[in-house]
């Protein structure tokens, strides 16, 4: 089974239909007891479709829902499945609609003819669906580290590497990599320079509780606009894993046209950081350069 633990929540859903022939000495049969069993059945299949099916999640469905619509001699069968998940919820779909088919041919066996088609989805909505609105091409970043440590070479970098990992997988381009100290100075420098000629400007390092941790008061005076929802989403995430996460003192702003963060200086946080808000957040740039929100 898929390890989904990184994976962010969201509104799911899926939508799949099939389609039964049905003879006239069926249709004669079928009737609003039979379409009530079928049901039943949908229901009782897709919440256990993971106890059945290798490499399904459980899922806490919000909605399970059956509809049926009659073209000519064709029964067709739609099924809605709505959660707050982590997932696709295709397969379920897809199963769902199977069992309604099979349902209906076994309560019909002996009094008509029924042949059933191929389930297939006709909606889907999930975390992780390829929207185009949400990957602008030609992104560009830059990636500093804040720490001492490493820029006297006594750490060795393995944030900043989890962070790259993460832009590469969206196609973004890292054209800058620095290590610098935890300096105000130094910080506001690189963030002024830097987000000139860059999309996106991530800092690693500096965003804890000591007193060299000064990563969040360097940038909060140059940022344009503070994003919080971002922030939170980054804290919530992360709150999930580790009980130390709300500790953390991210920051996410603009800078002109350059989206600016900070993020924790431990790879596990750098990488959970990036997690809970990617791809979702490339959207921003298709609002910075003047396209609506939907």
């Amino acid at each position: 089974m898929e390890d989904i633990g990184h994976h962010i929540t969201a509104n799911c859903l899926a939508n799949a239909q099939i389609e039964i022939q049905m003879d006239e000495n069926a249709w004669n049969a079928y009737d609003m007891s039979a379409f009530g069993a079928i049901q039943i059945a949908v229901e009782l299949a897709v919440k256990k479709a993971s106890g059945v099916l290798p490499g399904v999640h459980s899922v806490a469905f919000d909605a399970i829902k059956l509809s049926e619509q009659r073209k000519e001699d064709i029964l067709i069968y739609e099924l809605s499945l709505k959660a707050i998940h982590k997932t696709s919820l295709n397969v379920q779909a897809l199963y769902g609609a199977s069992i309604a088919g099979l349902s209906l041919m076994q309560l019909l066996d002996t009094k008509g003819n029924v042949s059933i088609g191929a389930p297939r989805i006709i909606k889907r909505k999930d975390p992780y669906l390829t929207d185009k609105r949400m990957y602008p091409s030609g992104l560009t970043a830059a990636v500093v580290v804040c720490s001492d440590s490493i820029s006297e070479g006594s750490k060795s970098d393995d944030d900043s590497n989890a962070i790259i990992a993460e832009l590469e997988n969206y196609q973004i381009t890292i054209n800058h990599y620095q290590v610098i100290p935890d300096e105000r100075d130094v910080i506001s420098h690189c963030a002024t320079n830097l987000s000139k000629d860059h999309h996106l400007l991530i800092f690693t390092g500096g965003t804890g509780l000591s007193f060299r941790d000064v990563t969040p008061e360097s940038l909060e005076p140059l940022l344009e606009r503070r994003i919080p929802g971002i922030e939170e989403a980054i804290r919530a995430y992360g709150q999930q894993r580790v009980p130390y996460a709300m500790l953390s003192r991210s920051v996410v702003g603009t800078l002109g046209n350059c989206l600016v963060m900070a993020l924790p200086g431990s790879t596990n946080g750098a990488r959970e950081s990036m997690q809970a808000v990617f791809p979702h957040l490339l959207h921003v740039f298709k609002i910075l350069r003047g396209q609506t929100q939907h």
